[in-house]
């Protein structure tokens, strides 16, 4: 449900329109959805949009690569099951499990930022 809420806010992002045919801003309609930053639902939004986004992440490198889900699965030590998880947002993701996953499945290296 969470996902699917997260799918029709994307869809809605610039389209809607306020009573003076003004368009609103993403920031705005997340404010009337989940209320403004720091409030605990909106941090559980913006928590659960940062998985979402993660595991789209995957999927698309995943697809440049020409992987399906069980090869990746098999170059990293999990199951095509668990990254079908990942990338449906179905799954919360150790940072361990993250990282060999972008070191083993794709070559590549995860660099990580704190946002303050």
């Amino acid at each position: 449900m969470r996902l699917k809420k997260q799918r029709d806010l994307k869809k809605n992002t610039s389209m809607k329109k306020d009573q003076n045919s003004n368009l609103t801003s993403f920031d705005d309609l997340l404010d009337k959805e989940y209320g403004k930053k720091g409030t605990p639902e909106r941090d559980k939004f913006e928590e659960g949009f940062e998985a979402f986004k993660l595991g789209a992440m995957i999927q698309e490198l995943r697809k440049e690569e020409g992987l399906t889900q069980e090869q990746l699965a098999k170059r990293c030590g999990t199951t095509k099951n668990y990254i079908s998880r990942i990338e449906n947002d179905a799954s919360d993701i150790r940072l361990s499990t993250l990282m060999r996953i972008i070191r083993e499945g794709f070559g590549k290296k995860l660099k990580l930022s704190l946002e303050i």
